[in-house]
């Protein structure tokens, strides 16, 4: 790849904001840790009620506000290092695991009531980005938004090299946000998934979980010859398990494949220090570094330094990634080796090499790890210098060779039986993975064995319908009391994550949802992977759950139920099938921030002319108020 120099940045966590976000400690000093005893989960009642907040108060749109305090940062700091950037052609792609999940909690108590819900786009995952991004008063393009769990923010900064490579844009904006709430706490805590003692202990003996945190981080991401920059991305790589929707791969092996596709974009560099996912469950941490082992070898994998900065700030979830990684890139230009939180012996079954104090042994390249609900997995080298080895990205075209439409949903035996899945797991699974499954379904049968292909799955308002019912069962019952089967169904990248797992779908693997237009972007993004050559084939999945909660907060956005599944190949003709493709992928455009007037079909129906023979020479689909997507195809 073409390397993308960090230009300038903006962050907010429980250590403060900027520098004091995310740094990497003080020479000689043990780690310090923000997580505390939270007074909000434990009137809740949970167990464990340990979290990291940033100093808020009790505000409306707390999401929205986190990330536009990074944002109006980042834009400061821009506008002092490079003056002319409003200027240029800006891109913004960011991750988020819950969106704006307390406005929704929020709404749907009053919907409870039988009363109406004023602000609808704030309770949509899109709705923080929305808001956020109004404050840059810019035209962005392109404007993605990355649903891929706890590895999104690691997703978007990757994805937005890949634009910056096809030359799209000058600069790009990329990173993620969260926030802590009793919905994803009440979640966590029933997976047993969370720490009983201060601090977390990853990699450690005796280690039982993470505690919750919350944040915003973005990057300012330029081409390598910007001046003043000081550290750069050399290599993205993402991956799926292709296995279970909550628990690791036990050999790390899809987070082996994204952190070895990283290290050979960046050139095999020497990796002085590894910035970990460090959730300090004890599956985890184990099957982390077996992928470090099998991605770096044994010995460079017990020689390197790890910082789990998890323990420190807390799991900000969509934020974590590009948090962690900015600890990591002020360890690099500081010249200090990171210390890591957390007492006890090592794990020999995760011999991880850690700091008790901050070290003085200035580091050079870094790896960044991350992985997330739906077995998706990304990693990302970053160095103080770019080597002239690396390799090139080289632009792939990107063919369109098939196309179904599924309206119905089918019965629970009926996709058991397509899938060749057991029935209570079908049963169990919610209604948005029931459609993307049986949708994938009828691809294969059409497209033949998708075994290897990535996925990306795009939804207008993701899992809002099964939100509800967690959210009902929680107030129903309590947070201590909530459902551990149906939790992981709330993430939007269970669609991608069970997919995956079904048909062996083991490339680049998550969601995404910008708005209504959520299933054109799937399709955006999934040529963009395709053309940077990190897949050679990818299905992407739109799809729309519509219940009794969508049809209250959302009567004029004419959404249906129904799932569209496409084949999408780097080769005309397709190596497993031999068919030739039906037409090439050509211009795209995600853009952000121009009004945008007219009724368009949205939702998962905007694929829909794809199944058409021949096809359409293009899609559009507007999401007001300011966004408008587009993608041209060529008919062969």
């Amino acid at each position: 790849m073409s390397a993308a120099a960090i230009v300038a940045f903006g962050a907010v966590s429980a250590f403060g904001e900027q520098r004091a976000a995310a740094s990497a400690g003080e020479l000689g000093a043990p780690a310090r840790v923000a997580i505390r005893h939270d007074d909000e989960l434990a009137r809740a009642g949970l167990a464990r009620p340990f979290a990291a907040r940033v100093s808020l108060g009790p505000v409306a749109n707390r999401a929205a506000l986190l990330l536009e305090r990074a944002l109006v940062s980042c834009a400061s700091e821009l506008d002092r290092v490079r003056p002319a950037w409003r200027s240029e052609r800006v891109g913004l792609v960011l991750g988020t695991s819950s969106g704006g999940m307390r406005d929704a909690q929020t709404a749907f108590d009053i919907l409870a009531r039988g009363e109406r819900v004023p602000d609808t786009e704030a309770i949509t995952y899109f709705g923080p980005m929305a808001r956020a991004a109004r404050h840059l008063r810019l035209p962005l393009d392109p404007s993605v938004l990355v649903l891929g769990a706890c590895a999104s923010s690691s997703i978007a900064i990757g994805l937005a090299t890949l634009w910056l490579d096809r030359s799209t844009c000058d600069l790009v904006i990329a990173g993620g946000f969260d926030e802590v709430t009793v919905f994803v706490a009440a979640g966590f805590e029933a997976l047993r998934a969370t720490t009983g003692t201060l601090p977390p202990r990853p990699f450690r003996v005796g280690r039982d979980g993470m505690a919750l945190g919350e944040g915003a981080a973005v990057l300012a991401l330029a081409r390598a010859e910007s001046v003043g920059a000081q550290c750069f991305v050399s290599g993205f790589g993402v991956a799926c398990d292709g296995g279970h929707l909550t628990a690791p791969d036990r050999d790390g092996t899809g987070l082996a494949q994204a952190a070895t596709k990283a290290l050979n974009e960046a050139g095999r560099p020497h990796i002085d220090l590894v910035s970990a996912h460090a959730t300090a469950t004890p599956y985890n941490d184990v099957a982390e570094f077996r992928s470090l082992v099998r991605a770096l070898g044994r010995e460079r994998a017990g020689e390197a330094i790890v910082h789990p900065f998890k323990a420190q700030v807390g799991h900000a979830m969509g934020a974590a990634g590009a948090l962690e990684l900015l600890a990591c890139i002020d360890a690099l230009e500081r010249g200090l080796m990171p210390a890591a939180a957390g007492e006890g012996a090592i794990d020999p079954d995760a011999p991880a090499r850690l700091l008790a104090t901050t070290g003085s042994a200035p580091p050079k390249t870094v790896l960044k790890l991350a992985s997330a609900f739906g077995g998706a997995n990304a990693a990302l080298v970053v160095g103080l210098h770019v080597r002239s080895d690396a390799a090139a990205r080289v632009r792939c075209p990107v063919f369109l060779h098939s196309a179904v439409h599924l309206s119905q949903l089918p019965s629970v035996d009926d996709i058991a039986a397509r899938v060749h899945l057991a029935l209570d797991r079908v049963a169990r699974a919610d209604g948005l993975v029931r459609l993307g499954l049986a949708a994938v379904s009828d691809l294969q049968r059409r497209s033949g064995p998708l075994a290897g292909a990535g996925v990306v799955v795009g939804s207008a308002l993701a899992t809002l319908e099964t939100n509800a019912l967690f959210d009902a069962r929680v107030r129903e019952r309590g947070a201590s009391s909530a459902a551990p089967r149906l939790f992981p169904y709330t993430s939007p990248n269970a669609v991608a994550g069970e997919c995956s797992s079904a048909f062996g779908l083991t490339g680049p693997s998550f969601a995404v949802g910008g708005g209504m237009h959520a299933a054109l972007e799937a399709l955006a993004v999934a040529a963009v992977l395709i053309e940077a050559g990190h897949a050679e084939r990818m299905v992407v999945v739109g799809v729309d759950d519509v219940g009794p909660v969508t049809r209250a907060l959302f009567p004029q956005a004419g959404l249906a139920s129904g799932a569209v599944a496409v084949l999408l190949s780097a080769r005309e003709e397709d190596t497993v099938t031999g068919r030739r493709a039906r037409a090439r992928v050509g211009d795209i455009t995600l853009r952000r921030g121009r009004p945008v007037t007219g009724d368009t079909v949205g939702g998962h129906r905007v694929l829909v002319p794809l199944a058409a023979v021949p096809p359409v020479s293009e899609l559009a689909c507007s999401s007001p108020p300011d966004v408008f997507a587009h993608v041209v195809l060529e008919p062969l």
